[in-house]
């Protein structure tokens, strides 16, 4: 095994380094919410690892062995199931890290408009280009996570931190998923997607982040508001 089969691997712990250590600060105190996040990461990795293998079996994508450590599961890297554990992780600890230093910030109904304007555009997409696999599930389902999300009216008070953490979590995801792309550690096959990229990243993957946060942080908000345990 040489030393660039640990690539993906080494770009998910150079990931989660941060988050983790600065997860004991004083004043955010993340690590007190970990009964909360953790179910909702769990809960959003399982719907994205079941449509990862999915599109892998499919060949939607497909990933380079010279570049990941040789252990799959379900035909998929362990490198890629762990993905959808730290992204969330980072992300979700942005949101708590904003909240905390800019909380009084609040621009609820800028970002419902914004959010509006964003479901007719995933929605125009997704039937635009409804033969790219890629390109219509997931902007279909970003339409109908965000539709649900607006409409059910009780995540109005947290619009601005979460969308203030998926621009701030554009910085390091362009940077990750920009060596994932351009290596390539994932390759994608052009039939099922729109080939328009940013920084060799397909676009979809900018939708695909922004699915996954909003699921992961709506979650996690519900439980906090919840209180089951």
């Amino acid at each position: 095994m040489e030393l660039k089969n640990f690539t993906y691997l080494i770009l998910l712990i150079a990931s989660i380094a941060a988050p983790l250590a600065l997860s004991f600060d004083k004043k955010v105190q993340y690590y007190k919410k970990l009964k909360f996040i953790l179910p909702a990461i769990l809960f959003t990795a399982s719907i994205f690892w079941v449509w990862d293998v999915q599109f892998t079996a499919a060949k939607v994508w497909s990933f380079n062995p010279e570049y990941t450590i040789g252990l799959n599961l379900i035909g998929m890297p362990i490198e890629e199931w762990l993905f959808f554990i730290v992204v969330p992780y980072c992300c979700v600890f942005i949101y708590e890290v904003l909240k905390v230093y800019f909380g009084k910030y609040n621009y609820d109904k800028p970002f419902r408009i914004l959010s509006l304007f964003l479901i007719v555009g995933f929605v125009l997409i997704s039937f635009l280009y409804r033969q790219q696999k890629y390109t219509f599930l997931t902007f279909l389902f970003s339409a109908i996570d965000l539709s649900y999300t607006v409409f059910r009216n009780k995540f109005r008070s947290h619009f601005t931190g979460f969308y203030f953490a998926y621009f701030i979590s554009l910085i390091p995801f362009m940077v990750v998923n920009g060596i994932l792309t351009s290596l390539p550690v994932v390759e994608y096959n052009s039939a099922h997607i729109l080939n328009i990229r940013i920084f060799n990243i397909p676009v979809e993957d900018f939708s695909y982040l922004f699915l996954m946060l909003l699921m992961a942080i709506t979650i996690y908000e519900r439980l906090k508001e919840a209180r089951y345990y």
